[in-house]
């Protein structure tokens, strides 16, 4: 087992503890338990459920709220050099730990299972999670979304698997050596961080020779970036590799996904015999997700049909096509898509269990280096609704880019056909929204930024319309 708590480790701070996957972290040191100390730009339910594991959470960044016993400061990339707490650090000589590093330690001593792609791996580890859980294996994992409330992005387990996200914006995943690693889809994104396909290939590269020797390599035999990064890899003779997906020469085969309103059913093909599970969230994007989990799971030595029940407890993760509510007639939806493959795979997931309804997507675009690069596949993905507003472009961690807006994604979507209103001011949506939708539409709000804070306002104004 891995020790309780990882050296140097026993008093740390946080500098940002209440993102997803710094506060994921946090939590799992604090039920280690370490003394857990951090700051955050502002209050929120996940700083709330991390004071109630016993964390000191402070708002705002300033020197002082680095304690004179922190043993180590963690950082994600995200924190800035002149963060007042990480010049203190330095000045104090306090080591400095990035996160990927602290999250390497946690998985010590254990079997780790480490979810890689472009897109799905929140998903795909959270499905993990869940079953593994349902099992009475009792995992840790650490997950970049909420499975059920604020604060459930983390747990620590006793049991003997660690199951992880793995990080490729800014190759943070080069840190695990994983026991099983799952490779979901390679397509380029972080234009900050990578110039080029070969740049990710180089990094997926990487991060495959991490596999611990005698482990093995989940990847899809579908997406043509994976396919590429498989024969890349077939040197690689110390692992087993498993390929999953719609392919004929997959080994283990998705032989059909039947829709079941907002669930699918999957039947698929492994080692000469067919098996069907449901899985509680809809389209094909999602069942493959399951597939992978599947397949991870069984690379561990756990019977796929105890896998395939188990997976039917997974009832999906916060702002994963997560039903907000209904008023007026009107069902709600938030969606994490910010990446033109992740818009398409839920517009078409919605369209699925929409029998006929009106599709309508408020669109917040994420970060200026991805619309800069990615402005015309979003767009053309957004023309898959029946309407849409795009919003202005949500900067997260970046400075702006000359000349680079929502308008480009706008006329894109235009150029397709698509029925788009562009919208500068957030408090302006809900009434909106509002005056474009009727009963039995459906609405979703997209994007990875605070878009999805619109959904309770939205039904609070739909509820009022028709009273």
């Amino acid at each position: 087992m891995a020790p309780s708590i990882p050296s140097a480790m026993e008093r740390p701070h946080f500098i940002g503890i209440g993102g997803a996957g710094m506060s994921g972290i946090a939590k799992i040191l604090a039920q280690r338990g370490a003394s857990v100390a951090g700051s955050d730009s502002r209050e929120s339910p996940t700083v709330k459920a991390l004071r109630d594991l016993g964390a000191t959470v402070h708002i705002g960044h300033a020197a002082e709220h680095l304690a004179a016993d922190a043993t180590c400061v963690v950082v994600s990339s995200a924190i800035r050099q002149d963060n007042p707490e990480l010049v203190a650090a330095a000045g104090r000589g306090i080591p400095v730990v990035h996160r990927s590093d602290a999250l390497a330690a946690l998985m010590d001593g254990l079997s780790p299972i480490a979810v890689a792609g472009t897109h799905g791996k929140t998903t795909t580890t959270s499905m993990l999670a869940v079953s593994l859980g349902a099992l009475g294996l009792d995992p840790s994992y650490a997950i970049g979304g909420d499975l059920d409330a604020p604060g459930s992005n983390a747990r620590h387990g006793e049991g003997e698997i660690f199951v992880a996200e793995a990080d490729e914006s800014d190759r943070s995943f080069h840190k695990y050596a994983p026991q099983v690693a799952i490779i979901l889809n390679v397509e380029l994104d972080h234009h900050a961080n990578y110039a080029s396909m070969d740049e990710i290939y180089e990094s997926f590269e990487t991060f495959v020779g991490r596999v611990r020797p005698g482990g093995t390599l989940v990847i899809s035999a579908d997406h043509p970036g994976a396919r590429e990064l498989t024969r890349r890899v077939a040197g690689r003779h110390d692992i087993e590799v498993v390929t999953y997906g719609d392919a004929e020469d997959a080994d283990v085969r998705v032989l059909k996904v039947n829709p079941r309103g907002l669930a699918s059913e999957v039947t698929i093909a492994l080692n000469g015999k067919m098996l069907t599970f449901a899985v509680s969230v809809p389209g094909c994007h999602y069942a493959h997700n399951a597939v992978a989990a599947l397949a991870a799971g069984v690379a561990l030595g756990l019977p796929a049909h105890n896998l395939a029940s188990a997976l039917g407890k997974y009832t999906g993760v916060k702002r994963r096509l997560q039903l907000q509510g209904e008023a007026a007639g009107v069902q709600v939806i938030d969606s994490y898509a910010h990446h033109p493959t992740e818009m398409t795979a839920d517009l078409e997931a919605i369209r699925g269990a929409a029998d006929g309804s009106r599709i309508l997507v408020v669109f917040q675009p994420h970060l200026f280096s991805r619309t800069q690069e990615l402005a015309a596949e979003m767009g053309e993905a957004l023309a898959l609704a029946d309407a849409c507003v795009v919003l202005d472009i949500y900067p997260a961690r970046e400075d702006p880019i000359p000349g680079v807006t929502s308008a480009l994604i706008i006329d894109a979507a235009t150029a397709k056909g698509a029925d788009v209103t562009p919208e500068h001011d957030m408090a302006a949506i809900p009434d909106l929204i509002a005056g474009m939708s009727k009963p039995g539409d459906l609405v979703l709000t997209m994007g990875a930024g605070d878009v999805t804070d619109l959904g309770p306002r939205i039904l609070e104004r739909l509820a009022r319309r028709d009273s």
